[in-house]
């Protein structure tokens, strides 16, 4: 098959991530595969050994409008057999460029239970037809989307992210090394959480679930790694220094050592108000650490009974999961540590994933009259 992957940038973002892993496991499988990207280039993306295109969307509605051509010109010279679109403005742009390509066939994946307000709900809805099929990432996103008639319930799968269990490896020699660089003691205990500072990830709840077990634990350490801007951080570290966080909170911002990271924290914590399935939860469980995250989107689909679900917006509920975590015994910590892998390993693995998708690609093909794929 010749696929296009359709995103809006390859930036240093959790679906970013999940699309150039998938399009390179279906590489390896030997289909021919192109990154087709709306945004300029970035100095942060995903590395990656595929053909990346960039047409160059910027705001202004000329540029838009020239993208669009370069676009459809580009689909048209490459003839792809299978356009697989990710998130709101990726997939309306491929739903309104194969009008030009037909019988070109498109896939939209939406990666959040929240994608924006009912105005971009209206333009799910009224391209809707234009996509074979539409896939979410877990049932909540699919259950909300459905709901909201922005996506028709007989063109709607449930296809979660998927792992890569061997990126992310307990590794004790690795721990200690990291340990000892980030000049922890063996008393502290670290609360590591990732994500862009960004409103889904409900900074300010974890913020005040921290101090509350701060104070209760004073060896506490809690650790949060994502990029952010200055405008975004100013009162997250404000709110900080009212809650007297001290040296128990430390910014690392963006990080590419992620598999460190978790390998030297004793468990991960996310308080988000609103997700897909994230991806952050899924690695913290391949390196068999105890997670506590908010119920939202596909959290507890992932989770299962591998880690503490608690509800969104109560940082009193969240202290209190995040201290009973700290009070487990450790070998009852590992046990649920192991079990979280497992969970990946056999319901969750990229592996596993790539199969399915490949499979979904040639059943969708194989619904039309006529097809050009190979």
């Amino acid at each position: 098959m010749k696929i296009v992957y359709l995103l809006t940038s390859l930036g240093i973002g959790g679906a970013e991530r999940q699309v150039v892993a998938l399009a390179e496991g279906l590489a390896a499988r030997g289909h021919g595969v192109t990154l087709l990207v709306l945004r300029p280039r970035l100095k942060q993306e995903w590395p990656t050994h595929l053909d990346v295109v960039s047409l160059g969307v910027s705001k202004t509605p000329l540029r838009v409008w020239r993208a669009l051509i370069r676009g459809r010109r580009f689909l048209a010279d490459l003839r792809p057999d299978l356009i697989h679109s990710h998130s709101f403005h990726a997939n309306v742009v491929a739903r309104l460029l194969v009008l030009f390509l037909r019988p070109a066939v498109v896939i939209s994946t939406v990666h959040n239970v929240f994608e924006g307000g009912w105005q971009r709900m209206l333009a799910y809805r009224l391209t809707d037809r234009l996509s074979q099929r539409t896939t979410a990432v877990s049932h909540a996103t699919a259950d909300r989307f459905i709901r909201l008639k922005a996506v028709s319930r007989e063109r709607c799968l449930v296809v979660p992210n998927a792992f890569e269990p061997a990126d992310f490896l307990p590794q004790p020699e690795r721990r200690t090394k990291t340990r000892a660089e980030m000049q922890l003691s063996d008393s502290s205990f670290v609360w590591l959480a990732a994500g862009r500072v960004v409103p889904a990830k409900d900074y300010p709840n974890l913020l005040r679930a921290f101090a509350a077990v701060h104070l209760a634990q004073p060896n506490a350490k809690l650790w949060i790694a994502g990029e952010y801007t200055p405008a975004a951080i100013a009162p997250l570290r404000l709110l900080a220094s009212e809650l007297q966080l001290g040296d128990g909170l430390l910014w690392l911002g963006l990080r590419r050592d992620i598999a460190a990271l978790l390998g030297a924290a004793d468990g991960f914590v996310q308080a988000s108000a609103w997700e897909g399935m994230p991806l952050a939860i899924g690695e913290a469980m391949c390196v068999e650490k105890p997670v506590v995250a908010t119920n939202v989107g596909g959290v507890r689909e992932l989770v299962g009974d591998t880690g503490v679900v608690v509800e969104p917006r109560d940082s009193d509920a969240l202290a209190k999961a995040m201290l009973a975590e700290m009070n487990t015994p450790e070998q009852d910590r590992k046990l649920r540590g192991s079990a979280a892998r497992l969970r990946i390993e056999q319901e969750f693995s990229m592996e596993k994933r790539i199969v399915e998708w490949e499979t979904l690609y040639r059943d969708v093909l194989g619904e039309l009259p006529e097809t050009n794929n190979s």
